[in-house]
């Protein structure tokens, strides 16, 4: 996946995020919810675009770390949105999917990023096939998620 067709795909999510943002209830619960998961999926789109303006090996690592922590966070947000049955249950699947496969994506390029910054002179972002293997299939496999309603 380029840089580019990344920064699409961190943008949709954030408009997906958003989307549900606003489709959550008007409660203090609902509130808390939307603005925590609007502003961690906006900002996994933001701070991508950030990393792709890294000037070093160092500051990539650093802020695609920034960017995993966001969509992780956003996982959470989703899982507690899935857990009090506060959208329709398929619509927030379909996000933390998108969630988890975007957190496993930014995980792998910070491994391969801190192992080339270690190894050799070469740009950490060069390495498309790293990116492709195992890390980040190992993230993106099915989740199962607790019933919702259900005691935590």
């Amino acid at each position: 996946m380029t840089s580019r067709e990344l920064k699409s795909r961190t943008k949709a999510f954030a408009h997906q995020a958003r989307d549900l943002c606003d489709a959550l209830p008007l409660t203090n619960s609902g509130r808390i919810v939307s603005n925590q998961l609007g502003r961690a999926a906006t900002s996994v789109g933001a701070n991508y675009r950030a990393v792709c303006k890294a000037r070093s090996r160092a500051e990539f690592s650093s802020k695609i770390g920034t960017v995993e922590e966001e969509a992780d966070e956003c996982s959470f947000w989703l899982e507690i949105i899935f857990e009090r049955t506060m959208l329709n249950a398929d619509r927030v699947k379909r996000a933390l999917k998108e969630a988890d496969e975007l957190t496993a994506i930014m995980s792998a390029s910070r491994l391969t990023a801190s192992r080339n910054r270690t190894r050799s002179p070469q740009s950490a972002i060069g390495n498309r096939q790293s990116a492709q293997e195992s890390p980040e299939s190992a993230h993106t496999q099915e989740r199962t998620l607790p019933n919702p309603g259900g005691s935590l």
